[in-house]
C-alpha cells in the first residue's frame, strides 16, 4: 500500500471491512422484497400492508424481518437489527456462567469504540451499558436496544415503507390481485 504510512491493524481491519461492503452494496445496490421468499413462500398483499401498521409487526412478520433486514443492509445499517436481536437472545440466557462472556462478546461487537459493527448510540449510553457489564445482568443491554429500537422505528421504518421497492412490490400484488379478480 503506501510505503511511509503507517496504520493500526485496527484501521486497517476496517478498512477491509469497508471495501468488503462496498462490494456487497455494489453487487446489490437495489434491494428488492423478491429477497424475502422463504423457501417457497413469498409475502401476501395483506402481509405486507400489515407492515405498515406498525414496526412491532413488521418485525413479527418472518417475510417482514428479512425485506426490513435486506433494506437495512442496502443502507449500510444492518448493525442496528443484529443489535437487537443478540439484545433479544442475550436476554434469554438462562445460564449465569454464560451471561458475561455473551454481555462482553456483544459489547465488543456493537457498542465498543471501533466496533466492528458499532451501534450509532449516545455516550451516556454508552457509558451506562459499560457500567452494566461490570456485574452482568440479562438486562445491562436494555438502555442501548431501546435506543436502537427507538433509532430504527422513528428513522429506517418510515425510509423503509417510503422505499421504491416496497412500493412497487404493493403495487405488484395489488395489480395481481386485480386482474385475478377482473378473472373470475
Amino acid at each position: 500500500m503506501c510505503k511511509g504510512l503507517a496504520l493500526s491493524s485496527t484501521c486497517l481491519e476496517r478498512a477491509k471491512e469497508l471495501k468488503s461492503r462496498m462490494v456487497n452494496f455494489l453487487q446489490k445496490s437495489n434491494w428488492s422484497l423478491s429477497s424475502c421468499k422463504i423457501g417457497k413462500t413469498r409475502p401476501t398483499l395483506e402481509e405486507c400492508m400489515r407492515w405498515k401498521e406498525s414496526f412491532e409487526k413488521l418485525l413479527s412478520n418472518k417475510h417482514g424481518l428479512i425485506a426490513f433486514t435486506d433494506f437495512l443492509v442496502s443502507e449500510f445499517s444492518e448493525e442496528n437489527i443484529a443489535f437487537y436481536f443478540a439484545c433479544e437472545d442475550f436476554r434469554s440466557t438462562k445460564s449465569a456462567a454464560k451471561l458475561a462472556a455473551k454481555a462482553q462478546r456483544i459489547y465488543d461487537e456493537f457498542i465498543c469504540t471501533d466496533a466492528p459493527r458499532e451501534v450509532n448510540i449516545d455516550h451516556e449510553t454508552r457509558d451506562i451499558t459499560r457500567a452494566n457489564l461490570k456485574d452482568p445482568s440479562t438486562s445491562c443491554f436494555d438502555m442501548a436496544q431501546h435506543r436502537i429500537y427507538l433509532l430504527m422505528a422513528k428513522d429506517c421504518y418510515p425510509r423503509f415503507l417510503r422505499s421504491p421497492a416496497y412500493k412497487d412490490h404493493i403495487s405488484q400484488l395489488c395489480a395481481k390481485c386485480t386482474s385475478t379478480s377482473k378473472k373470475a
